[in-house]
């Protein structure tokens, strides 16, 4: 008997479909509480608009196919946008995009994450679209937004004082970026020592 191999576009395309609808059942939550303390200097509406630019950036992005591919790895994706913006200019953006969600978020993020992951459907993975960093192939590129989206809306549920857990597949995702990036960092030998008990990681440690 055989058996057919994952296609891992597909994985990709799951990966991120089920962390968009995690995020948006996690947004159901701080419905009424959008004042409230969110991330840093950004309250719960801020941090969700933040949120969503994993979304709508990607949406952006699927109209913009370019020929030329600069960037090579997910991974390399990180290395090459981790100074591409100032945190006062990302706490503005979080902030615009958490005022453009209207009277009613809830039902924005929910058209918004109707929306998204369906154009994937139509998409392929070694389609090169222009980011910030430059042409990527799509088959990297959604592992940020992959990303981005369990990391952040871990933090909303932190916020909010939720118990949270990614759906597999998402968690799976998102630490693969964390597996990627961290030899690229210099960073393996303490994220390896902390996940196994051996070491703790200091205050603000970041993979970033």
């Amino acid at each position: 008997m055989t058996t057919t191999p994952p296609d891992p576009w597909s994985e990709v395309r799951a990966a991120f479909s089920d962390s968009a609808q995690w995020f948006a059942a996690t947004v159901q939550l701080a419905d009424g509480r959008w004042d409230q303390p969110g991330l840093g200097v950004w309250d719960v509406r801020a941090l969700v608009g933040h949120t969503t630019r994993a979304l709508l950036t990607l949406e952006t992005y699927l109209s913009r196919p370019v020929a030329t591919r600069d960037v090579r790895s997910t991974a390399e994706y990180y290395l090459v946008t981790a100074a591409a913006a100032s945190d006062d200019e990302v706490a503005q953006r979080g902030r615009d995009a958490g005022a453009a969600l209207g009277p009613d978020p809830v039902s924005t993020v929910a058209a918004i994450v109707d929306r998204v992951p369906a154009l994937l459907d139509r998409a392929e993975a070694d389609l090169v679209v222009a980011t910030i960093a430059g042409g990527i192939r799509l088959g990297h590129y959604v592992p940020t937004r992959t990303f981005e989206l369990v990391v952040h809306t871990l933090d909303l549920a932190r916020a909010l004082g939720a118990a949270a857990e990614p759906p597999p597949a998402a968690a799976s995702a998102a630490l693969r970026v964390v597996a990627d990036l961290a030899p690229r960092r210099g960073l393996a030998g303490p994220v390896l020592a902390a996940v196994t008990g051996r070491e703790m990681l200091g205050p603000g440690f970041s993979i970033l």
